[in-house]
């Protein structure tokens, strides 16, 4: 497996291209990422989106159409797809498959697990390929995601940390924003983000 990562706009939102037995997965294209995503896919098969914030879609649509590739979304946050508080003129984008809660999905041998954890909004989900958890904005090196937001709740997002530290197993957490980071090394810190919620 290796793992393509370009940080996006404004907000330097990671987009990653994780290829696998020569298949292209492209998690969260925010702004401007369509250009850095064809010079470096060759097989793309589908887009990934841990969670609906402008600044992780803003380029689905291009890059679906440009591929003519599937749309995986959360089931939470379809509704942020077409709708921004922050941005009113964000391409909308509609997913070709809503992922419920925790599904896991097969592309040929590629096994992908979507693991929700609300709390930064109703869908945020990380997402896992192989030993690599692709987490959004639900955690960061020694930090979580907000839940000052419209569609934020504190409580769910308490609710999900207390499920992240119960993880038994260790991977290599790649965030939404900044740098990597490990389930063991955060888990450190669950404690401190739920007593502060």
């Amino acid at each position: 497996m290796s793992i393509k990562v370009k940080p996006m706009g404004v907000y330097q939102t990671n987009c990653y291209i994780i290829t696998v037995d020569g298949k292209d997965f492209i998690i969260d294209p925010g702004v401007g990422a369509a250009a850095w995503i064809a010079r470096n896919v060759i097989n793309p098969v589908a887009i990934l989106n841990t969670h609906g914030h402008f600044d992780h879609v803003w380029s689905n649509t291009e890059v679906q159409e440009k591929y003519n590739i599937p749309l995986y979304t959360p089931k939470g946050d379809v509704m942020l797809l077409t709708s921004s508080d922050w941005m009113p003129d964000l391409p909308p984008s509609y997913p070709d498959v809503i992922v419920e809660p925790d599904e896991e999905f097969d592309f040929d041998g590629v096994k992908i697990k979507f693991r929700h954890f609300p709390g930064h909004c109703p869908g945020c989900s990380t997402i896992e390929i192989g030993d690599a958890m692709f987490s959004g904005d639900f955690i960061f090196e020694r930090s979580i995601g907000r839940t000052d937001f419209p569609y934020s709740n504190p409580s769910d997002m308490k609710d999900s940390l207390s499920r992240f530290k119960e993880i038994t197993y260790d991977k290599t957490i790649y965030p939404g924003h900044g740098s990597t980071t490990t389930i063991k090394q955060e888990q450190q810190y669950a404690d401190h983000w739920i007593g502060t919620l």
